[in-house]
């Protein structure tokens, strides 16, 4: 929409529907049946239920190859190691919980694919911190499987960044061009319901104007969760975590841009408050009287010699946003992001050339 750029800096309003280089179609889509909300049948925890009632019956018998350990607690790298080991029944279990999640994750995308709101979508990538493990990839590509055997004309692939640099490179298609031409790098922030993870992304833009060499040059995490902060203590943390990147990156000579782009769950309204869907961070962050990107303001006004700029949108767009380098040969396009819960994003590619070619055409003609 028109309304969603703010015409004299090129800067879109917090949770814009449009980007730079990109149409926001929909994100959150809360699809639900009579089991509640369709994406908790399709989340981490989901999967550690899946395998903790195929272990339930094998716990009896004392039979279980997986151990004593609470499937909760097995790590991916664990459940990796199964997958591949000596230990042939352990591989059989982590295999069955594999297909009855992609099984799960099939159902979910179908539904999604048949919702006015991802209509015509060609390409799905899959991200989220279960995507970072040879389990994840399995399940994301037995889901493509299952979807194109119902005839659905989409490609479900993996998305190309490590999820936790997905979450910092996206916000780079937040901020308008004109700040790459003089800066070469941005902060980033990627708030989750367990860490807050910081970071200072260079855009390579001289290398490649489209973005797609953009790397994550230092990044810190903090895991609030284990902390348990209230939410101005969150908040103070941040900016300490913000001020500390700011004085590397100084002292490295890097050019960083006076702009800071936050991927932060929930909907996320224009001036910049939280609308629903934070219920899992530190404190309220969905209160009236709390505005994330106007305390980052606040307490860092200036970046270099410039005032600070901050752009907030919902986490699943921006890692799905990550990707927008590798989209272009696609019209509609969308994001699945399996972590706490089911992200969904989805996409319509911004053609920037085709008033040009129009433009063009006009001119042939006469």
């Amino acid at each position: 929409m028109a309304e969603d750029i703010v015409t004299s800096t090129g800067i879109a309003h917090h949770g814009a529907t449009r980007l730079p280089s990109v149409e926001v179609d929909s994100f959150n889509v809360e699809l639900k049946d009579e089991e509640g909300f369709l994406g908790d049948r399709a989340s981490k925890k989901a999967f550690r239920k899946i395998l903790d009632d195929l272990r339930k019956p094998l716990k009896k018998n004392g039979d279980d190859p997986l151990g004593k350990k609470a499937s909760g607690d097995i790590a991916k790298s664990e459940l990796d190691e199964a997958l591949f080991g000596d230990d042939i029944a352990a591989a059989a279990l982590v295999h069955s919980a594999i297909e009855e999640f992609a099984q799960e994750l099939a159902y979910v995308t179908r539904r999604l694919l048949k919702s006015k709101a991802w209509a015509d979508t060609e390409r799905i990538v899959v991200g989220g911190g279960f995507r970072q493990s040879r389990v994840g990839e399995l399940a994301i590509a037995r889901t493509d499987i299952l979807i194109k055997a119902e005839e659905f004309e989409v490609d479900l692939v993996p998305i190309r960044f490590h999820p936790d640099d997905a979450g910092l490179i996206g916000t780079l298609h937040l901020a308008p061009s004109w700040i790459f031409e003089a800066h070469d790098s941005i902060l980033a922030v990627d708030i989750g319901g367990t860490n807050i993870r910081c970071g200072v992304v260079e855009s390579r833009w001289k290398k490649a104007p489209d973005l797609s060499k953009a790397a994550v040059w230092r990044s810190e995490l903090w895991r609030h969760a284990d902390d348990e902060p209230t939410r101005e203590g969150a908040v103070k943390r941040l900016v300490r975590m913000l001020k500390d990147l700011i004085g590397e990156a100084e002292t490295e000579g890097l050019k960083l841009a006076p702009f800071i782009g936050i991927a932060c769950p929930g909907v996320i309204d224009a001036d910049g408050s939280i609308e629903k869907g934070a219920q899992n961070l530190p404190g309220n962050w969905e209160s009236s009287k709390f505005n994330l990107p106007a305390s980052l303001v606040e307490a860092i006004p200036q970046i270099g010699d410039h005032d600070t700029a901050v752009l907030m949108h919902n986490d699943g767009v921006v890692q799905g946003l990550s990707e927008v380098p590798f989209m272009q040969d696609v019209d509609r396009w969308g994001v699945l992001t399996i972590g706490t819960g089911l992200g969904n994003a989805r996409f319509t590619n911004r053609r920037k050339d085709d008033g040009k070619d129009e433009k063009k055409a006009k001119r042939a003609k006469a």
